[in-house]
Parts: structure tokens; C-alpha cells; sequence
């Protein structure tokens, strides 16, 4: 059994409210009395890609438990590698892959720099079909990143989502041991599939998204600040993924 923590958009930038809903789901995980195989936190760490925010984040995202981390559409490519990766400035995709004894973790870099949108560059498909080719049928693959694939038929987020998400479905597609597709970006908790394979959106640290039925007239209304943040945890045992979404009040 493999049971990975996974929790998104952070949004540090600074501030007190930032900084104590984060420490309180750090505090949660890093409390709790079992040894996770891994904590994914997939993008938006920083709010503004600061320094000083990512300096925040490697404190409080300091977990006992394997932890990786990929960037989002609020984060600097250049400041995420010198800061939370100990890397040299660099402003190429942020592809990671981190081979574990029970499963690999692909974390794919799906920003545009200066965009909200994601996409998945040439580059980072080409990596992603490399790091699959050399997994080894019986392993399971876990693939990571940012921006949702689907349509969430919500006026605020489905602009901003993954451009051209069908070239990603058709690699997922011819990969039978990718267990599970895990994005964020949606700031809500959302359980679908994708390239035939499960896709789970983790919800916001920071912030909710308001569903369609509950937001008001105007994208502003879209977000709610007051909803404690939460997180996800999946659970994969065989060829089966269940999750599990846990509020932190």
C-alpha cells in the first residue's frame, strides 16, 4: 500500500493569514503518527515568486515525510529552483522525477511564464515519455503537476487550465501503470478521470472555489477566504486509488 499526502496552492506572500493556514496544515500532517511515502505540493507555493516567500515555504513545508514539490502559475521558475531546490537560476520547465522503492513521481511543469494558463511544453511531454519508457511496467507512476486537464464548467478556472490537454491524454492513455493523474490549481476538491486513468485535483490551502451554483454575480465572488484548508490523501493498494479529502479547522 502507498499513501501520499498531497496538498496545493499555498499562495505565501508574506502576510499573517498566508502563513498560519499554511502552518496549520504543516502542523497537521507532519503531527499525524504515520510515515506517508510521500507529500506532493503541486504549485502555487509563493503568491508573487518572491524570495522571501519561497524562504517562508521551506520552513513550513519542512515535513519528516519524502516531500516534492512542482511549480505553478504564481511561482518564478528562476527563485523556486535557487530557493526550494538548491538548483542554479534557471528559467527552463522545472521537470522532476523521483524514483522511490514502491512507486516513481513525475512532476511536470506546466506554467507559462507571465500566463495563467498552463500548457505542457515539447520538452516536458518528450522528458514525461522518457521517464515513462524507462519505469518498468510493474511499478506505478504517479504524474504531477499544476494546472487541471478537464473542464470544470466554472467561468473562473476553466480559462486558466491546461491548454492542449488531449497530447497528455494520449501519453497517459498508452501507460497502464500510471496510477494517478494529482494537479491543483483548482483550489477545490475534485475527483474525476483522465486518459482513462484517475485524476484528483487537491484543494486549496489559501482559498475555496466557489461551485458554479454558489457564486455570485460577478469572478470576484468566486473565491472564498473564510473555508478552512484541507488537503488530500490517496491511498493506492493494487491497481485501486482511493482518496480521501480532510479539512483542517
Amino acid at each position: 500500500m502507498i499513501v501520499i499526502a498531497h496538498l496545493s496552492d499555498t499562495h505565501l506572500d508574506d502576510t499573517p493569514r498566508s502563513i498560519e493556514r499554511t502552518r496549520r496544515v504543516a502542523e497537521f500532517l507532519d503531527g499525524l503518527p504515520y510515515d506517508f511515502d510521500a507529500v506532493l505540493v503541486t504549485g502555487d507555493i509563493a503568491d508573487h515568486g518572491r524570495a522571501s516567500e519561497y524562504e517562508e515555504a521551506r520552513k513550513l513545508l519542512d515535513f519528516r515525510h519524502p516531500t516534492f514539490m512542482g511549480p505553478g502559475n504564481h511561482d518564478d521558475r528562476a527563485e523556486f529552483r535557487r530557493v526550494l531546490l538548491g538548483e542554479p537560476p534557471s528559467t527552463a520547465p522545472i521537470n522532476q522525477v523521483h524514483r522511490t522503492p514502491k512507486a516513481v513521481y513525475a512532476l511536470c511543469d506546466s506554467t507559462i511564464p507571465g500566463e495563467d494558463a498552463g500548457h505542457l511544453a515539447d520538452e516536458t511531454l518528450d522528458w514525461l515519455a522518457g521517464v515513462l519508457d524507462d519505469t518498468p511496467a510493474d511499478v506505478p507512476v504517479i504524474v504531477a503537476f499544476h494546472h487541471q486537464p478537464i473542464v470544470l464548467h466554472h467561468r473562473g478556472i476553466d480559462p486558466i487550465g491546461l491548454r492542449e490537454p488531449d497530447r497528455l491524454a494520449e501519453l497517459v492513455g498508452r501507460h497502464p501503470n500510471i496510477a494517478a493523474v494529482l494537479c491543483g490549481h483548482c483550489h477545490a476538491a475534485v475527483a474525476s478521470d483522465f486518459g482513462g486513468r484517475p485524476l484528483r485535483a487537491a484543494p486549496g490551502v489559501v482559498s475555496s472555489l466557489k461551485l458554479p451554483w454558489e457564486s455570485g454575480a460577478s469572478l470576484a465572488e468566486d473565491i472564498d477566504y473564510d473555508v478552512a484548508p484541507s488537503l488530500a490523501f490517496h491511498i493506492l493498494d493494487g491497481g485501486r486509488l482511493l482518496t480521501y479529502y480532510r479539512v483542517v479547522g
